[in-house]
C-alpha cells in the first residue's frame, strides 16, 4: 500500500513547511530528523542517496548528521544546492540545541527551532526531556502558534477563503467567533485505502454539523481534501494531523468537541490524547473506541454475548506464541493489537515462521501484546456498515468480498448485495452487528467484518468509525448516510440518528 501518497505542508520557509509535511506522513517519526531513527550505516546511506527512494529525504539528513561532504551528497543525489543547504541548516541547529538543557536554553533559539518547524517532541529528545516540558516551557516563553489565511487569490484581490496554515510570528489572522463549534478531524495523508474514501465522510459530517448549527472546523494535511473541503467547511486548518497541532487548534478555537470517527485510523488514534486532556469527543467514547482497538478485550466481550470467533490468545514474546499455537492449531493469523488495520498482519503455517514473524513485531513495537488468530481456511469473507445512537442499530449494507478471507479488505473487492450468501448467514450477520454496536455503546458509524464458513458467522473485528465501503454504500444506493435522517433501502420507516 505504498504505491501512491501524497503529503504536504505549508509554512512561512522551505524548513517549516519541509517539518510539517514530515510530521505528517505517518511513519513513526516526529519530523526530519531529531527523533533518534537516524541511519547509520555509511554504506546504506551512499547507497539509498544514488537511488532515489520514498525515504531518501531522511537519508539526505543522515548523511549531513554523519558528516558525510556536501559535494558528495550533491554529486550522488543531484539535487539542487539550495534545498540541500536548507537541510544542512537544520543539522548545524540540531547541533546548537544540543549543548543545552531546557532550563538553559534562550529563547532566542527556541523560537527558532519552532519557527524553523520542529515539534515539541523533536525539541524534547534533542534537550533530552519531555515533551510536555517543552510545550509548557515555551508557552512560559510567549512562543505561540499564530494562524495565516492561504492568499488564495495571489494577492491581486483580498482573499476571503477561510483557509489557514500555523506558524511562529506574532498577528493572528484566524479570527475566533463566539458560535458553538465542532472540529472534525481529517484522515491525514492521502494513500491507497485513505483518502477520498474519508474525505467524503468528513465532508458529509461537516454539513450534518452545519444543519445542527454548529460552525465547522476541519483539520487536515491531505491536498484532495483542501480541493473539496475549504469552500465545505467554516474554516479549514491546513495542518499535520499531528498531536501538538492539533491541541494548539483546540486551545485556540475552543470547540464544543471533536469528532474523530469520519477520518479513518489517523483521526482515531487520537481520541486517547483527546480524552486524557478532557476534551470531549463527539459520538462514540474513548473507553469504547479502545474496546475495539484492544483485539483481546474485543474477543472476551465476543465471548460473553456468545458470538462466534476464530480461537484466539494473546502474547508477549515468542515463547508464548509457540506454547499457544499447540492449542490453536495451525494456520495462524497474527497481529499486534493498538495499530493501522491490516499493519504487520501475516498467515503464517509453523513454528519457525511464526518466532520470525513475533520477533519482528516486537522489534518494530517494543512493548505491544500480539494476537493469534486461528485462520480459518477456505471462508468467505463479508463486512456490514451500520450506524447506531447507543439505543438502536440501522444496518446501512452487507457486503461480500470476491477474495477469500485473508485478504485484507483495504486490497479486496466487495459486491453490495451479497451475490451467495444465503438467509440464514444475513440474518446472522444481522444480528450479530446489531449485537455488538448496542454492547459498544457506539453513537455514530461501525463496521464488522466477518468470516462466513459452514454456515456459521465468526466475527474477525470490529471498527467503530466510518469505513471505506460507506461512501461505497452511499453511491450504490444514492443515499448519503452520515449523521442524516436514514431512509431505508428496503422501504422501512425512516429514522433519525442523533451523534
Amino acid at each position: 500500500m505504498k504505491s501512491v501518497g501524497e503529503a504536504m505542508g505549508i509554512g512561512r520557509s522551505f524548513q517549516e513547511a519541509l517539518q510539517k509535511a514530515c510530521q505528517s506522513l505517518e511513519i513513526k517519526r516526529n519530523g526530519l530528523g531529531a527523533d533518534g531513527k537516524e541511519l547509520t550505516n555509511q554504506e546504506q546511506i551512499l547507497d539509498s542517496l544514488k537511488n532515489p527512494s520514498w525515504n531518501r529525504l531522511f537519508h539526505i539528513y543522515d548523511a549531513f548528521k554523519m558528516g558525510i561532504p556536501f559535494k558528495t551528497i550533491q554529486k550522488l543525489t543531484q539535487i539542487d544546492a539550495w534545498f540541500l543547504n536548507q537541510i544542512e541548516e537544520l543539522v548545524e541547529l540540531e547541533k546548537e540545541i544540543q549543548k543545552y538543557t531546557l532550563d538553559t536554553l534562550s529563547r532566542d533559539l527556541m523560537l527558532e527551532a519552532k519557527q524553523k518547524g520542529y515539534a515539541d517532541r523533536q525539541i524534547a529528545h534533542l534537550l533530552r526531556c519531555l515533551e510536555s516540558q517543552v510545550h509548557a516551557k515555551r508557552k512560559e516563553m510567549n512562543i505561540h502558534r499564530v494562524y495565516k489565511l492561504v492568499d488564495t487569490c495571489a494577492a491581486e484581490f483580498e482573499a476571503k477563503t477561510p483557509y489557514y496554515y500555523s506558524t511562529f510570528e506574532t498577528e493572528n489572522e484566524s479570527v475566533v467567533t463566539d458560535k458553538k463549534k465542532i472540529i472534525i478531524l481529517g484522515s491525514g495523508p492521502n494513500r491507497i485505502g485513505q483518502g477520498i474514501e474519508f474525505d467524503y465522510s468528513c465532508v458529509h459530517g461537516v454539513l450534518a454539523a452545519k444543519e445542527c448549527g454548529y460552525e465547522t472546523i476541519m483539520i487536515n494535511c491531505n491536498p484532495e481534501t483542501v480541493s473539496t473541503d475549504f469552500d465545505i467547511a467554516d474554516k479549514l486548518y491546513f495542518e499535520p494531523v499531528f498531536w501538538e497541532h492539533i491541541y494548539d487548534i483546540i486551545q485556540h478555537e475552543k470547540p464544543v468537541g471533536v469528532i474523530v470517527q469520519l477520518g479513518g485510523q489517523t483521526a482515531l488514534k487520537l481520541a486517547e490524547k483527546l480524552d486524557k486532556y478532557g476534551i470531549q469527543i463527539i459520538g462514540t467514547s474513548y473507553k469504547s473506541l479502545d474496546l475495539a482497538e484492544d483485539r483481546g478485550s474485543f474477543s472476551n466481550l465476543l465471548r460473553e454475548l456468545k458470538i462466534p470467533y476464530p480461537k484466539f490468545g494473546v502474547i508477549e514474546d515468542a515463547y508464548q506464541a509457540v506454547e499457544l499455537s499447540k492449542d490453536l492449531g495451525f494456520p495462524l493469523l497474527v497481529r499486534p493489537s493498538y495499530v493501522l488495520g491490516g499493519q504487520s498482519m501475516k498467515i503464517v503455517i509453523n513454528e519457525q515462521e511464526l518466532e520470525t514473524h513475533v520477533v519482528n513485531i516486537l522489534k518494530d513495537i517494543p512493548g505491544n501484546k500480539v494476537l493469534l488468530d486461528h485462520f480459518l481456511e477456505r471462508a468467505i469473507e463479508a463486512e456490514a456498515d451500520a450506524i447506531c445512537d447507543g439505543e438502536d442499530a440501522y444496518i446501512i449494507g452487507i457486503m461480500e468480498h470476491i477474495e477469500p478471507a485473508g485478504i485484507h479488505s483495504g486490497d479486496s473487492n466487495a459486491v453490495l448485495p451479497p451475490f451467495d450468501l444465503s438467509d440464514h448467514v444475513i440474518k446472522q450477520i444481522e444480528d450479530i452487528t446489531r449485537k455488538i454496536a448496542l454492547a459498544m455503546k457506539v453513537k455514530g458509524l461501525i463496521n464488522i467484518q466477518f468470516a462466513i464458513k459452514d454456515e456459521t458467522v465468526y466475527v474477525i473485528e470490529a471498527n467503530p468509525r466510518a469505513s471505506r465501503t460507506v461512501p461505497f454504500i452511499a453511491k450504490a444506493y444514492d443515499e448519503p448516510y452520515e449523521l442524516c435522517d436514514q431512509a431505508d433501502v428496503r422501504g422501512e420507516e425512516s429514522k433519525r440518528f442523533h451523534f
